[in-house]
């Protein structure tokens, strides 16, 4: 009996020490987010994968040393003892591919090595690599395949993603100069975009962002109508367990003045930033200047293991004055005084807006969960123009739900999946008013800047107030096979509805003064397969498809002419967006080297452009928007850098060059033709035919080359050289309109290069203190180039850059109070 018993204790010991494990859960060291798909290896042998919420454990016997690697991250050893539950930091890898963190992707693991798409990540050190204060900077030097316009100081800034263009409200043709559509931007996973699929980014504050992603080509299957992209703003975070204070101060030329106070608490399950920014700049000619209140908070909570919440809260007070297009001859003369029209009406930008959105992402289960968000946004603005004065008012507010979903398959294959879906609704009214000279001017009509009052608004134009609401339901699934191999397919459902109510013209029999319609059936599929290489390199080729529906001033035409009226414009179709694209992007030579590169073949249908109507040989009566024709893209992107030091300990810490390339072969297609004025009398008809020629505005060859240089002292320096080729800028007709054959000329902008320069010194002088002192120059050649070149609008054309090298300088000034 004895035996018996002493049996059964041995054999009970030897049970108990097998069943021993080793837990854990691996995180992100510096955004405490969890890493999923982390390899935790003993003595070379693979043992554990971190789950999706970045747990693992194993069973264990007596102590090891775990090494734990993921691809963007420095390796890292822990010894463990059986039972022990571990949480381990990655430290991110200096140059390797980062990891994403996009509103929605099936993909699980979010490294960019697994992405079957172009994307474009911008951490600090790229936000900071220049002033920091305007995105456009950032954008061409860091982004291949993205160009981003301004009209003023910082104002009116768009994104042309791939050659679509911003959206079609000029009158003279095939591309806009007034707003930004065909994308999607979101801040904190919120909206920016507003129901119409218009985004205005004058109300953003730069310098607060600490992470900026950029999605090129269709993303229509998860984010709706983005037909040519997404764009995902992520504000700066607290950092967990320390409260800090910091201010950061800058100066420039041309009247350059910035100031932002920052508050920041973190703790283990809650944090709270508070960001205030103010901004002014006196602009580099007459009519030029700028000035912004930015204020925003963020506030995080994880009440439990399963729950995170979120909130985002901005107001923004933003006004620029425009200086207006400068024509040909002015450009030609480097005459900078402006456009006579615009400053007269006192051109201006004025946009006050208050946005707030609440996440919360819950954990059912490891392999369920959902993320939603509440949003809203107020938006007032007041412009206006050498056309006139414009007040509009809109309410913005939706919802975006998804649910996450993970699917054992078997031991080695797992299916994950992502469903859900996003709805907005606007209220919006616009009112235009003429403008006419001030009554009280000395001079009446007459306008000498700086002498004469500017004019003011005059009676009403125009009163139209409109409903908006865009809805698109979305699924993505991938399933990751053996061998780091991986199959996605997708596909988004989209549909807009418009009411409108034009509130100026008397309601008759043949003219009900509202008016609805409806675009439905934008389905946008998306397929896509990727190959991971030793964990180091992928290759993946993918399609996908994008629409973009017109807006409510699009398919409402005004007609101000006696006598005055307005008509339907029901044969007006969404556009829409096929591209393919193959790609391949690694981290070599140690995660020392880094690249992307991709190639596309981008079509976009149905192209919607402006027909404009003369009521006499020098006058325009209205426009109206047809579908135009077709584009076709190809191109080349290219990302590469390799650093050449990377030691912490060595006196020079970092030297990195890098390199961005961009080729654009892009051309209208067969049969594309623009009809100007095709209800009047012969002589003033125009046809122009852009069928076979390059797509108007857009470099074929964009780069840039760069360093960036730091020691461990604490100075660091970066230099960038920015080059883009000539663009056509526009087709006019050069002869009399009655004299026949007519004759067209066609105007090109010339190519330009710039030289970019920053240098300073950060050091932490405590565990507390913290200091930035720069100073840097932007266009240090003083090259003469424009910020935005307005296409087919011409004799206006060009909105200058300063045509002197723009200085500054600042410092940057943190405290940390750290907590127990």
């Amino acid at each position: 009996m004895k035996r018996i018993l002493l049996f059964a204790v041995c054999s009970a010991f030897v049970l108990l020490s097998q069943a021993q494990t080793i837990k854990g859960k691996i995180l992100d060291a510096t955004k405490k987010t969890t890493l999923s798909g982390a390899t935790i290896s003993v003595s070379g042998k693979n043992i554990a994968t971190s789950n999706n919420d970045g747990s693992f454990s194993f069973a264990c016997t007596k102590s090891v040393t775990l090494t734990i690697s993921f691809v963007g991250y420095e390796t890292q050893r822990v010894t463990a003892n059986c039972n022990d539950d571990l949480t381990i930091n990655l430290n991110p890898s200096g140059n390797t591919l980062d990891n994403v963190d996009l509103t929605a992707t099936s993909e699980k693991n979010k490294s960019l090595l697994y992405q079957p798409v172009s994307i474009t990540k911008l951490t600090p050190v790229e936000l900071k690599r220049g002033q920091g204060i305007f995105l456009q900077d950032v954008i061409e030097t860091s982004v291949p395949g993205v160009i981003m316009n301004r009209r003023s100081v910082s104002g009116g800034q768009q994104f042309n993603i791939r050659g679509y263009g911003n959206g079609s409200r000029g009158t003279n043709g095939i591309n806009s100069n007034f707003d930004g559509q065909g994308y999607k931007v979101y801040i904190n996973g919120m909206p920016l975009t507003d129901a119409e699929g218009i985004t205005t980014l004058d109300d953003i504050d730069f310098a607060s962002l600490g992470n900026v992603e950029v999605l090129k080509g269709p993303a229509g299957t998860l984010y709706g109508q983005a037909i040519s992209g997404a764009v995902s703003f992520m504000t700066m975070k607290p950092e967990n367990g320390r409260t800090s204070i910091s201010q950061d101060i800058m100066f420039g030329n041309y009247g350059l003045q910035r100031y932002t106070t920052r508050l920041a608490v973190g703790n283990e399950r809650s944090g709270v930033l508070l960001n205030y920014g103010k901004q002014k700049s006196d602009g580099f000619s007459i009519h030029n200047a700028s000035h912004k209140d930015f204020a925003n908070l963020v506030l995080m909570s994880q009440p439990n293991e399963k729950q995170n919440i979120s909130m985002y809260v901005g107001f923004t007070d933003s006004y620029d004055e425009r200086l207006g297009e400068l024509t040909l001859l002015q450009w030609a003369n480097k005459d900078y005084s402006g456009n006579p029209s615009y400053i007269r009406n006192n051109a201006h930008s004025h946009v006050v807006t208050f946005r707030a959105g609440v996440t919360h992402t819950y954990n059912f289960t490891k392999g369920f969960s959902n993320t939603s968000t509440v949003f809203g946004t107020g938006f007032r603005s007041d412009a206006s123009s050498a056309g006139g004065w414009t007040d509009k008012n809109t309410v913005n507010y939706g919802f975006r739900t998804s649910f996450d979903i993970k699917i054992p398959v078997n031991e080695k294959s797992v299916l994950n999946g992502i469903a859900g879906m996003e709805i907005q609704r606007q209220n919006a009214q616009t009112v235009g008013y003429s403008m006419k000279p001030n009554p009280n001017d000395p001079n009446p009509g007459t306008y000498t800047y700086g002498v004469s009052p500017y004019y003011v608004i005059n009676a009403i134009s125009s009163n139209v107030a409109y409903t908006t609401q865009p809805t698109s339901y979305f699924t993505e699934w991938t399933l990751a096979l053996p061998q780091d191999l991986s199959l996605s397919a997708g596909i988004g459902y989209s549909s807009q509805k418009i009411s409108l109510d034009d509130r100026f013209r008397a309601i008759t029999t043949t003219y009900p003064g509202h008016f609805d319609t409806s675009y439905k059936g934008m389905w946008s599929p998306h397929l896509a397969i990727n190959k991971v290489f030793s964990k180091k390199v992928s290759v993946y080729a993918s399609y996908s498809k994008g629409y973009k529906a017109p807006v409510s001033s699009y398919f409402f035409i005004v007609t101000p002419v006696a006598p005055a009226s307005g008509f339907v414009n029901n044969v007006l179709k969404p556009e829409h967006g096929d591209q393919f694209e193959i790609g391949s992007k690694g981290s070599l030579l140690r995660d020392r080297l880094s690249y992307q590169l991709a190639l596309f073949s981008f079509n976009i249908s149905d192209k919607m452009t402006a027909i404009s109507v003369p009521l006499n040989a020098t006058t325009t009566a209205y426009s109206y928007m047809v579908n135009g024709g077709d584009q076709k893209h190809k191109g080349v992107e290219a990302t590469l850098k390799y650093a050449i030091v990377n030691n912490e300990n060595s006196v020079i810490s970092n030297v990195t060059p890098f390199i961005n390339f961009t080729y654009s072969d892009f051309k209208y297609g067969n049969d594309f033709k623009i009809i100007m004025g095709n209800n009047v009398t012969l002589p003033l008809r125009d046809t122009i035919d852009y069928s076979g020629k390059r797509v108007y505005g857009v470099p074929k060859i964009m780069n840039a080359i760069g360093v960036d240089v730091a020691t461990k002292f604490g100075l660091y320096a970066n230099l960038v050289h920015i080059y883009k080729d000539g663009v056509t800028i526009g087709t006019k007709r050069t002869s009399n309109s009655g004299v026949f054959p007519k004759v067209f000329t066609t105007y090109d902008a010339s190519s330009y290069n710039l030289l970019n320069g920053k240098i300073g010194f950060r050091k932490n002088f405590s565990s507390h203190f913290f200091m930035d002192l720069f100073l840097g120059v932007n266009n240090i050649g003083g090259t003469r180039y424009p910020l935005m070149i307005f296409v087919n609008q011409l004799d206006d054309a060009y909105i200058p850059a300063p045509p002197k090298a723009v200085v500054y300088g600042g410092v940057n000034l943190k405290y940390n109070i750290f907590k127990k």
